[in-house]
């Protein structure tokens, strides 16, 4: 047999083959490396798009699971047994003029709240960055509070999410950095990446509900009930 036949011949065996294992099976799953199934999604770097949930979405979820709104800071002393105060003393966040609102969430928020400083400091450190503190810039607001805010914040809302002790502020410009020493510093914008991808983590597991907000320099973030 000459090369010419041969290779004819092994074609036409090669084609038999083929279309007699289409009509015998259908065809085998496709296997997708584990890797891949567990990578998580990345956040895509537009904040504003990504972080959107509009304050109707806050407002719904606060009601169903948070507090009867207080009226003054007197009240607190009535539900205190529906809030946990965030404490002073933990190393993962810094309070910044927290003057119309006081540091109670309800328990469900409040691990939000925890979850969110401390993903966001093992996020840093796993990536071997300089490690810093985020900055919480509003909590739980009082009637009183929201009353005397209004009188120099005009964007301030009646009926806000914080009356419920499900939600709070934090900070995508302001962060303090842990180790004071001068070298390794990292810009706000970097933070603030870092920030946004553990946001949209939580977010996507419906943990909670985000707002990327301009004017006030803060995402605004309310608890979800799963």
């Amino acid at each position: 047999m000459n090369l010419m036949k041969y290779v004819v011949l092994s074609a036409l065996m090669l084609i038999s083959i083929s279309c007699g294992s289409k009509n015998n099976t259908t065809e085998p799953e496709t296997i997708i490396p584990v890797d891949l199934r567990e990578r998580k999604a990345k956040f895509s770097g537009n904040y504003n798009r990504e972080f959107n949930d509009l304050n109707e979405l806050h407002i719904v979820s606060a009601i169903k699971n948070g507090i009867k709104p207080l009226a003054t800071r007197d009240d607190t002393l009535h539900q205190i047994k529906e809030l946990v105060r965030l404490p002073d003393e933990l190393e993962l966040y810094k309070s910044y003029k927290i003057t119309h609102s006081i540091p109670y969430l309800v328990p469900s928020a409040a691990k939000l709240f925890i979850d969110i400083a401390q993903t966001f400091r093992d996020s840093l450190y796993s990536k071997e960055l300089p490690l810093y503190k985020l900055y919480v810039t509003s909590i739980t607001r009082t009637d009183d509070d929201i009353t005397r805010l209004s009188k120099r914040n005009i964007n301030a809302s009646d009926n806000s999410a914080h009356r419920y002790g499900t939600t709070f502020d934090i900070s995508w410009k302001r962060f303090e950095k842990v180790d004071q020493h001068p070298t390794g510093e990292l810009m706000p914008e970097r933070l603030k990446l870092v920030l946004a991808q553990v946001l949209f983590d939580l977010k996507a597991n419906d943990r909670c509900y985000v707002k990327h907000e301009m004017k006030q320099a803060c995402f605004h973030i309310t608890v979800r009930d799963k």
